[in-house]
């Protein structure tokens, strides 16, 4: 029985899957990340040991949504860099990622091989050096394009992070949307209980 419920909670965990009529086997362990810090994704695979590379998607200088507008604080006729890549871990596909960069960034990230190298590296080396952000973080279901590339069912789960990251200066750098599948990335979170102060034993 004790052994049956360790399998259980593994199993839970997503650390061992059952196929019916075989048996149970290892499974890939979730990437992790806390949620109150952020890793460029080269660095947080090779702290892991796994070896980061990327898939260019797409890379344009374009004129900007009403948003990206806003959320980059562009002036008018103000460019905005654009990147859509798939982020990759020893050879596996992790996230999917849109980013939306600051037109003082173009010449150094235009140039750069952005499916070996990091782009954080690339922004440093450009005197662009990414510091505070605010990110959101949402549940949604993986559209048609998620299921293409990440090699999913369109509709499951997928956990998607909006943020603006801030450079030296306190100027928005980067806009970027990374849709990570439910089952291959979670955020540990560090939290303070409040209110304990006013409670009372019983």
């Amino acid at each position: 029985m004790t052994a049956r419920h360790a399998m259980n909670r593994l199993a839970e965990e997503g650390l061992v899957f059952r196929v019916r009529g075989r048996g149970t086997f290892v499974g890939e362990a979730p990437t992790h990340r806390r949620a109150n810090s952020l890793l460029s994704f080269s660095n947080e695979m090779r702290r892991q040991g796994r070896a980061p590379s990327s898939r260019l998607l797409g890379r344009a200088l374009r004129s900007p949504t009403r948003e990206e507008a806003a959320r980059l604080q562009l002036k008018d006729s103000e460019k905005v860099l654009w990147l859509k890549r798939i982020r990759l871990a020893d050879g596996h596909p992790i996230a999917i990622e849109s980013t939306r960069l600051h037109r003082r960034t173009a010449s150094a990230v235009l140039a750069a091989d952005l499916q070996s190298e990091s782009l954080h590296a690339v922004l440093v080396r450009a005197g662009c050096l990414p510091t505070l952000g605010r990110a959101t973080i949402a549940a949604e279901p993986a559209s048609a394009d998620d299921a293409r590339w990440l090699k999913m069912r369109r509709g499951d789960p997928m956990l998607v992070e909006r943020r603006i990251i801030l450079d030296q200066e306190g100027r928005p750098l980067e806009f970027t949307e990374s849709r990570y599948p439910a089952d291959r990335y979670a955020l540990d979170v560090d939290f303070v209980v409040e209110g304990q102060g006013g409670l009372r034993r019983t």
